[in-house]
């Protein structure tokens, strides 16, 4: 099924798949996968099979996000979570910088490393590759490297699942970023599970994804193993109900930023920035010091911010957007049309995070719908 892989596929039985994570330890990694906590889907490190999300799956909407019980025993059965792997990746805080004063009073400044854990990434789903294959060509391929993520990017073993059904709120296929998993990874599983069998469908994407595979109890992949691993991406793709088309798309959101709809969204947006926040592939941050009460320790952290806050674009006077119409045209046309300009494709991955976690169910595809459904017939320009 992957296009990049190394070896034929193999087949790997759910009873031998705490071997696989047996495997990534005894190599150093530390695995990172989905379980339950809080009511979702988060990631966070797992050492065996049974702390998995096991029998669990997700219905999801615009402003709506429920976990639900499948009546299998699925691994990976949902779809996705409020957190995306950048988490792992772009940390959301991280220290800077260091400032102490010595025993004569001079002020000592002192750089933070940045950690370079060893760390598997196990559940990747196609959009979610897609996603750090994008924060890869911002934060370290272009000329100016952001160390930290580098450090965190430079030992990752990538395990991805294929997905076998979609959320209401995923669309993928517009985006050619899914469901299907193509590059990007080290190892693509497909879980196959029914009355006969419960197991999974493995393919190597990697020299070190083939090694690591070799050593798994597997047997070589029957036809009748294929058919199913392509039937439930077939599933996941036939699913989507929504789409974006990208045709033209940036030159359309230049051609509207005057038009009606922005106002109308901004009547419904609360600035909150959780569309920010659960996007994969945004990176936008802010910086700050801190001093303790004696002013004798400082420190510099850099944090996540978004272009929804008043004060991600503050100036000398003020901020630049002040209102909610300009800052969501921002991220909407910086997004799905800038983005194109500046690193060659789209902000948009088609997770559907946005819509889901959106207070109020604002819908990214229905959004660039109507703003190309009729032309801007006022002036250009921004406010």
């Amino acid at each position: 099924m992957s296009e990049d892989a190394s070896a034929a596929p193999r087949y790997l039985d759910r009873a031998d798949f705490d071997r696989l994570l047996e495997a990534l330890g005894a190599r150093g990694y530390t695995v990172i996968g989905p379980r339950v906590e809080g009511g979702a889907i988060v990631y966070d490190e797992l050492s065996t099979s049974a702390e998995l999300p096991i029998g669990w799956g997700d219905e999801q909407e615009g402003g709506h996000y429920r976990l639900r019980r499948r009546g299998d025993a699925a691994l990976f059965g949902y779809n996705l979570g409020p957190s995306a792997w950048k988490r792992h990746l772009h940390a959301p805080r991280v220290k800077l910088l260091e400032a102490a004063r010595d025993a004569d009073g001079r002020l000592r400044f002192e750089r933070v490393p940045a950690p370079q854990p060893r760390r598997a990434f196990l559940g990747v789903r196609a959009c979610e590759l897609a996603a750090i294959g994008v924060q890869d060509r911002v934060l370290v391929d272009g000329a100016h490297v952001d160390p930290h993520y580098a450090a965190r990017r430079e030992s990752l073993f990538l395990v991805a699942v294929n997905c076998g059904q979609a959320a209401a709120t995923c669309f993928c296929t517009s985006m050619q970023t899914g469901p299907r998993i193509r590059s990007g990874h080290d190892l693509a599983l497909t879980e196959l599970i029914d009355a006969t069998r419960h197991g999974f469908l493995v393919e190597a994407g990697s020299a070190a994804g083939a090694a690591l595979l070799d050593a798994l109890p597997t047997r070589a992949a029957g036809a009748a193993d294929i058919a199913a691993a392509e039937a439930a991406v077939a599933n996941a793709a036939s699913g989507q109900v929504r789409q974006m088309a990208q045709a033209g798309i940036r030159d359309a959101l230049y051609e509207r930023l005057e038009h009606p709809r922005w106002d109308e969204v901004a009547s419904r947006c609360l600035s909150c920035a959780n569309c920010t926040m659960v996007c994969p592939t945004c990176f936008c941050t802010t910086v700050e010091d801190v001093t303790d009460l004696s002013g004798d320790h400082a420190e510099r952290w850099r944090r996540w911010d978004s272009c929804f806050t008043l004060d991600f674009t503050h100036l000398h006077g003020g901020p630049a957007r002040t209102s909610a119409k300009s800052r969501y045209r921002q991220w909407l046309t910086h997004k799905v049309a800038g983005w194109h300009d500046q690193f060659g494709e789209s902000g948009c991955v088609g997770c559907g995070r946005c819509i889901t976690w959106c207070p109020v169910g604002i819908d990214i595809t229905e959004e660039v719908a109507a703003l190309r459904a009729v032309p801007d017939t006022s002036a250009s320009g921004a406010s």
